[in-house]
Parts: structure tokens; sequence; C-alpha cells
């Protein structure tokens, strides 16, 4: 049986420390399929499109993840995609309080996928896209926070708003 796992997130924009789980996952199941959730209640910078692409660019050297993205209840997308596990990254006891709960109810509807709760390494645990937003708004440096695709688009998208 092939170990399907999916990495679910709003990934705008995709961090190192996405791409430290998305590796680490890699290497532990068969298959990874990284998907961008379309959250309705976000305003992102980027465009479901634009994190895809930028997220394929990201992870180019990873022969089995694949990128995709997703509308609805993510359990019903792990069920399509013949997934057998979820993989969070936590980087503090407060996103452990919030993904336990979605861990519970996906259990709840689907006892057969797992959730696996994988700690960032150490040097990410600050770090989250809106950080890196917020510094790269204001022109400082993120190449050691995001790809150079990403450290690219970020330039681009923020001169385009000035």
């Amino acid at each position: 049986m092939s170990r399907t796992a999916i990495i679910p997130g709003s990934f705008d924009p995709v961090t190192l420390g996405h791409l430290d789980i998305i590796t680490r996952g890699a290497k532990v199941f068969d298959r990874i399929i990284v998907s961008v959730l379309n959250n309705q209640h976000k305003n992102p910078l980027f465009t479901i499109e634009e994190r895809i692409e930028l997220l394929k660019e990201s992870t180019s050297s990873l022969e089995n993840v694949e990128v995709d993205s997703f509308n609805g209840l993510l359990i019903d997308y792990v069920k399509e995609k013949n997934a057998n596990a979820i993989i969070k990254g936590l980087r503090a006891v407060s996103d452990f309080e919030y993904e336990l709960q979605m861990a519970s109810i996906n259990r709840k509807l689907d006892e057969n996928v797992e959730t696996f709760f994988m700690m960032t390494n150490n040097q990410f645990s600050y770090l989250s896209s809106s950080i890196v937003k917020e510094v790269a708004k204001y022109g400082a440096p993120v190449n050691d926070l995001v790809s150079p695709p990403v450290e690219k688009a970020l330039r681009k998208k923020f001169s385009e708003r000035i």
C-alpha cells in the first residue's frame, strides 16, 4: 500500500519552515501532496495560482511531492486523493491546541486517516507567512526566510503596490 500524505495550508507565501516540513515529510511518505487551501476568510497576497506555482518551483527537487489546491473539508479532499495521512507542522504549543482540535474532528469524520504532527526545525520556530510579508513589505531581506523564487515574487508584488 502506498503511503500518501497531504500537507495542507494557505502558503501565502511558502516559507523555509513550510519547506522544512515538506522535505522531511517526503522522506517518510511515498507521496506527498502539498495542497493550497482556498480560505475565504483570509485576504491573501498571492493568488491560488501564484502560490501553487511558487510551491512547485520551491519543491521541484523533491520527486515524490505534488502541488494542488482544494476547497471545502480537508477530510473530503484526503479521501478524494486516496491519501491515508495528514501532516501538520507545529511551531509552538498554541499551534498544537488548534491542530489537535482539527485532528480530532478529522478522526471523527474518518477514523482511517491519521494526522501526524511534525515539529518545525528550531531555526524556523518564529517564522510565519505573516511575518515574511511584513518584513518584505518594508524592503528588509527575506532570503533566509523563503526560497529564491518566493523572494523574487515578494519583491515584485510589493514593488507593484507602491
